[in-house]
């Protein structure tokens, strides 16, 4: 699916988890500096923000299918290469990243299984390729979990994100082995937000940024809101925080690919 809006309202809505998220996937594949890496599904710099802070812009390199990202990511990252294209058919030669990673992307690539192997393909041998996307599937994506959770309530069989690739324990790590990838490991990293309020979680959603904002859209107006009358009551008065778990998987090029 392609995102939609301008790049602050996806900083509002899930980009706040960015912070967290990006230094323990960053730490799991081993960026550090003089690493030439490659941010694959970059939305707005999220992810690029920390590898740039650790590799040096020079070193960095992003791409995202949605202008208006691609363009937020390349003005907050000049000395990056950030272009604008898709994981399935990246614009780089074989070989020339030593690690490339795709952090709450490959759920929404066209076919995954072809992004991973792109992925393979501009990473050098002996480097690394990694993935991470949100535990939808077994809810440790509490900000969604207590969305969907809502929704259905309000349309019983709502289907929601749980069948997305990526989202269930173990499922990265099965495509990475089929796209030939070696030393395959895969687990759990924990991101974090902090919410000022009930108004700070819940009008990120009517923004209509990704799936569940989308899907709330569609929903007539009474159903909006008792979805979000649901949802007010499992959260608390004033500020709180809401943890989350996000499924990954780091693999090896094998050295076969030097050849």
């Amino acid at each position: 699916m392609q995102f939609v809006g301008p790049a602050d309202n996806y900083d509002r809505f899930m980009g706040r988890y960015a912070p967290t998220l990006s230094v323990a996937f960053a730490d799991v594949a081993g960026v550090r500096a003089g690493v030439r890496v490659l941010d694959v599904g970059c939305g707005p710099g999220g992810l690029t923000h920390e590898l740039v802070a650790r590799a040096g812009a020079a070193n960095v390199a992003a791409i995202d299918p949605a202008e208006q990202f691609a363009q937020a990511c390349r003005a907050r990252y000049p000395g990056a290469d950030v272009r604008e294209g898709v994981t399935e058919a990246l614009p780089w030669s074989d070989g020339e990243f030593d690690a490339t990673l795709a952090s709450l992307v490959i759920a929404f690539m066209r076919d995954p299984d072809q992004g991973v192997r792109e992925m393979r393909r501009v990473t050098r041998a002996g480097g690394t390729v990694a993935a991470c996307m949100w535990d939808i599937a077994g809810g440790g994506m509490t900000m969604l979990r207590l969305f969907w959770s809502a929704v259905r309530q309000v349309v019983p069989g709502a289907e929601g994100e749980r069948r997305r690739v990526g989202t269930a324990e173990g499922d990265i790590a099965e495509r990475f082995t089929h796209a030939g990838l070696e030393d395959v490991v895969g687990g759990a990293l924990s991101a974090r937000a902090d919410y000022t309020g009930f108004d700070d979680f819940w009008e990120p959603f009517t923004l209509a940024v990704g799936p569940s904002g989308q899907y709330l859209r569609s929903l007539p107006d009474k159903q909006q809101t008792r979805v979000r009358d649901v949802c007010r009551a499992e959260l608390p008065d004033g500020e709180f925080t809401l943890n989350a778990r996000a499924w990954y998987a780091r693999g090896t090029v094998p050295a076969a690919d030097a050849a």
